[in-house]
Parts: C-alpha cells; sequence; structure tokens
C-alpha cells in the first residue's frame, strides 16, 4: 500500500541564491466557469463551461539571514511594467531527496515583501515573506 507524501521535505529553484525556504503556499489553479443561455433553450438555466484559468499568487517564506536582502532586491526591479521574470519549480521529494511531483510556475515576479513581526518576549526565529504573482502553472509527476 502506497502511503502519501510527508509536505516538510521540498525544494525550491527560484533563479536566485540557493537557499531554504521554510513555506510555499499558493499552488492553486482554478477554471473560471462561463455560463450560457440563449433565449430559444428548452432549459430555464445556463449551460457552464470550462473558461480562463486563474491562479493564485504563490508565497514563500523563510528565515532572514544576516547580510541577505536578495528578496526586496529583487522586489526593487520593479519599474513601470517591466520587472525582471524568473521561473518557479517547487518540488516535494521522497525519502532519496529526489522530486516526485513538481510545480512550475512561469514569469514569477514580486508583489509583496514582508518583513518579519517584532516581538521583544518572543522566540521564534526572524520569517520573511515573498509573494509572487505569476503567468501560469503546471503540475508534473515524476
Amino acid at each position: 500500500m502506497a502511503l502519501p507524501l510527508p509536505a516538510f521535505h521540498f525544494q525550491i529553484q527560484w533563479g536566485g541564491t540557493n537557499i531554504g525556504f521554510s513555506e510555499a503556499s499558493g499552488l492553486t489553479i482554478e477554471k473560471q466557469v462561463i455560463e450560457y443561455r440563449d433565449g430559444a433553450s428548452k432549459e430555464y438555466g445556463p449551460i457552464k463551461m470550462p473558461g480562463i484559468p486563474k491562479y493564485a499568487n504563490i508565497v514563500l517564506k523563510r528565515g532572514i539571514i544576516d547580510g541577505d536582502n536578495e528578496f526586496f532586491a529583487w522586489l526593487n526591479t520593479t519599474k513601470m511594467n517591466k520587472v525582471e521574470r524568473r521561473d518557479l519549480t517547487i518540488s516535494l521529494l521522497n525519502e532519496d531527496h529526489e522530486p516526485v511531483i513538481s510545480w512550475k510556475a512561469v514569469n514569477c515576479f514580486p508583489v509583496k515583501v514582508e518583513g518579519p513581526g517584532l516581538k521583544a518576549t518572543g522566540n521564534e526565529i526572524a520569517i520573511e515573506t515573498l509573494e509572487l504573482a505569476h503567468e501560469g502553472l503546471t503540475i508534473e509527476a515524476a
């Protein structure tokens, strides 16, 4: 009997420095629905057809590393309708560290960088968040 894979063993290739991420979310593909009904239809309800796909923004989180400002530097490449775009691959890994399933997003660019919540009595790692827009997501099984 095959068992489901744990979600904690993954890697992300994002066109930047080879760093680890603690979290990735937003791997969502949604097909918008088109409804149509003509006046001569014998049915009173509309027919439904698949429409344009809609993709959620991808959110990556990682611990802040002293002297590393790569997320913010990438965000700063955004100018009037110009930005450095990168392809992104998120792979779920097996126990041999090999990709089992991969999500590939194309033409990603940063839309938001969020710093950590700072708390004088906290006992956590400082985590920064990068939110990416993209133009398509495919899912590939190994």
